[in-house]
């Protein structure tokens, strides 16, 4: 799909009724972490205490690694991560972190044209799901008959990479963390909470995965169960993975009220928040706090 690197604004993502704020990871090796967030990526700290290292772009937080040697590997037989995503400001800073991919050795594990995104995917070094992804403008992102378009074509990286201005670089201010993609033991659940709980819309279902957007966006959350169906819940304290992330909402009120909805679902309180179905704990942020 033609595209040039230079588009309109994507879409505002600080301004969508939800949206995911910083990742929280349990790791093994701390330093062996952080060191490929920052030379890999190209994240910087912008916190660092202990056993705690927090990372981001433009000093905006977007991962928190935790790091304890003695937690349990992770183990696939439990839900947890599919994949964090950090989305870059357009195509152009894409390309450059592609390059710079290339020129440290990194292996991808994919890379996917979407029609609402271009997409590069890789992992970290203890198997945390990573995807880099650019939008397209919205009006790309519908057919004739307004149903969002969100295939998983090819993408060119040869073409791609050569397209952009610049040298090679990590990605950079501007960056955020624009969906989280879980990996479910089943989706029924999974929809149940997105909708009931969390009050977003199904906006696209694959086979074995249910994508989940607010405010037009093509999804800020999404599930799958292609290697984990009938995967274990939740996933326990000690072992390596996803711990938690931040959902920000516009206010006190919907804050308030996705609170309630997941005590009235059953869900466990935690600090700032609740617990999801798959173990990991959500912190509900007031987004006119945020920067």
């Amino acid at each position: 799909m033609d595209q040039t690197l230079h588009d309109p604004p994507p879409f505002d993502l600080a301004a969508a009724p939800l949206r995911v704020g910083a990742v929280a990871l349990r790791v093994r090796d701390l330093d062996r972490v952080v060191r490929f967030y920052e030379d890999i990526l190209g994240l910087s700290i912008t916190c660092e205490a202990g056993s705690v290292a927090r990372l981001g772009a433009g000093g905006t937080t977007l991962v928190e690694l935790r790091g304890d040697p003695a937690h349990e590997p992770a183990d696939p037989r439990f839900a947890g991560l599919f994949h964090l995503a950090l989305r870059v400001p357009g195509r152009a800073d894409l390309a450059r972190w592609l390059r710079h991919a290339a020129r440290m050795g990194v292996e991808l594990q994919g890379a996917s044209d979407h029609v609402v995104s271009e997409a590069l995917y890789l992992a970290d070094p203890e198997g945390n799901g990573i995807e880099l992804y650019a939008d397209r403008p919205m009006a790309a992102w519908r057919d004739e008959a307004g149903a969002l378009r969100m295939p998983s074509e090819p993408l060119d990286l040869e073409a791609f990479a050569a397209g952009g201005d610049g040298p090679p670089a990590g990605v950079p201010g501007g960056t955020e963390i624009g969906h989280l993609h879980l990996r479910v033991g089943a989706l029924a659940p999974a929809e149940r909470w997105a909708v009931g709980v969390l009050g977003m819309e199904v906006t696209h279902r694959y086979p074995g995965g249910s994508f989940f957007g607010a405010g037009g966006y093509h999804h800020q959350i999404a599930a799958n169960v292609w290697t984990s169906r009938g995967a274990v819940a939740p996933r326990p304290e000690g072992m390596a993975g996803l711990h938690g992330y931040a959902l920000y909402l516009p206010g006190a009120a919907e804050r308030d009220a996705v609170a309630g909805r997941a005590e009235a679902a059953g869900l466990a309180a935690a600090p700032g928040g609740f617990v999801d179905p798959w173990g990991a704990h959500v912190c509900l942020e007031d987004a006119r706090g945020a920067g």
